[in-house]
């Protein structure tokens, strides 16, 4: 495996697709078991429910933190699974073809397993292991299914939309400006180790048009955790700023069941929800009139880690429609998440609980690497286990970028702790 060129199975490097406005489309949410039906039932047979959206429902942009339109990428050939298989089996990984893309799912002898998307790193899935012999879903993800209209009529083509779970939402460019071309959405298989027993560990790649910026997204699942890393190395003659974060959706039964503990005595400072690819957020979020709104999403259609003058100005108008607080001190240890909040903690401790009262559950999240915490919270105004119950925590690096100096490595992650085992 050592001698063994990576593979590379890059499709669009913004893998997800935003719905139409005119589109007739479903959501499906808490999607472990949803994946399953949408993806060709290839892994659970467990059966989910659906909510069907009314066709005529607005939609408003996605803008995504990476793959700058200014930036091309590659074309490179679908998933080959068979390929997959053949060089990547006996670690305790099967590979399922979906479409043009796969899923892998790793799977421990303790029953602990998570899925993850191909070649975007999404993470859609960890069902972890509990005391009393079974698992519970910790990721809340959403799949939307949409069908369009061909061109002069043609037949409606169906497309498959999927958010949430776990994924990376960042931005590398050079200290003189210049932005890396690279995605955080387009990775490369470059190896697994590991075994059923003990621990499965999934090592992605992707590298710059020159070779001199490697980026690796590292996957472990133990028996008790799910890792999540990313390592910078830098072989250029000029530094590299990192900016962005770790993005986990956990699910909920509802917010307003849910508790962050050990956060009491940090600073925070108050900002527009991250947006990417993969972020579910309540189109309605921080805001009460529908011309708020559009406002509010056409401010953050330009929002990125390497354009803060805009996330700035969008955050000082937030403040003005919301009479929220910009900076702060959590003076809670036991903060409840009730209310919608979208928050950069500064001096976090580098573990902290989540517990869901409503599912008598609980997730230590801890991280290694980085300085700053996110923490959103859509509100608890949705339907309890529905598509809005999650909490989404993140390790990040939003108000201060990562530098990583010449011919130097910068690693960074994030511990998904399952307590109950």
């Amino acid at each position: 495996m050592s001698s063994m060129a990576a593979f590379s199975p890059f499709l669009s490097p913004n893998s997800f697709t935003p719905l139409s406005g005119t589109a007739k489309h479903t959501d499906y949410h808490s999607s472990s078991s949803c994946l399953s039906r949408l993806l060709q039932q290839h892994l659970y047979k467990t059966t989910t429910t659906s909510t069907s959206n009314n066709s005529k429902k607005r939609e408003f942009p996605v803008a995504s933190v990476a793959a700058s339109s200014s930036i091309s990428f590659p074309y490179q050939p679908p998933v080959n699974v068979d390929y997959l298989e053949q060089e990547f089996s006996g670690h305790g990984v099967v590979f399922k073809a979906i479409g043009d893309s796969c899923v892998a799912k790793m799977e421990l002898d303790n029953g602990s397993k998570a899925i993850m998307m191909l070649p975007s790193g999404l993470i859609t899935s960890y069902k972890a292991s509990m005391w009393h012999g079974g698992t519970v879903e910790l990721l809340q993800s959403s799949v939307s299914e949409s069908e369009e209209n061909g061109a002069g009529g043609a037949a409606a083509a169906a497309a498959i939309a999927i958010q949430g779970g776990v994924s990376l939402a960042f931005d590398c460019s050079r200290e003189v400006g210049q932005q890396v071309p690279w995605s955080p959405t387009n990775w490369a298989l470059h190896q697994i180790t590991g075994n059923p027993q003990d621990h499965i560990q999934v090592e992605l790649i992707s590298t710059d048009s020159e070779d001199m910026v490697e980026i690796k997204y590292i996957i472990t699942l133990k028996q008790d955790v799910l890792i999540s890393e990313i390592v910078v190395s830098n072989s250029t003659s000029s530094s590299l700023q990192l900016t962005g974060s770790i993005l986990s959706h956990l699910t909920v039964s509802s917010p307003d069941a849910t508790y962050a503990i050990g956060l009491e005595r940090s600073d925070f400072f108050t900002r527009l929800p991250i947006l990417s690819s993969f972020g579910i957020i309540p189109h309605d979020f921080g805001m009460k009139k529908e011309a708020q709104i559009s406002k509010l999403w056409q401010q953050m259609a330009g929002w990125g880690p390497n354009n803060q003058n805009d996330g700035k100005q969008a955050d000082t108008n937030q403040r003005g429609n919301n009479e929220e607080e910009m900076e702060g001190e959590e003076d809670d240890n036991y903060k409840h998440l009730r209310e919608q909040m979208s928050r950069i903690y500064t001096s976090a401790p580098t573990d902290f609980t989540i517990i869901d009262r409503g599912r008598r559950n609980s997730v230590v999240v801890g991280r290694d690497g980085f300085d700053e915490l996110y923490m959103f919270s859509p509100g608890s105004s949705h339907e309890d286990y529905g598509k809005y119950a999650y909490i989404c925590v993140g390790q990040s690096a939003v108000l201060k970028p990562i530098i990583v100096r010449p011919n130097e490595s910068w690693r960074g992650g994030q511990r998904l702790y399952n307590p109950n085992l």
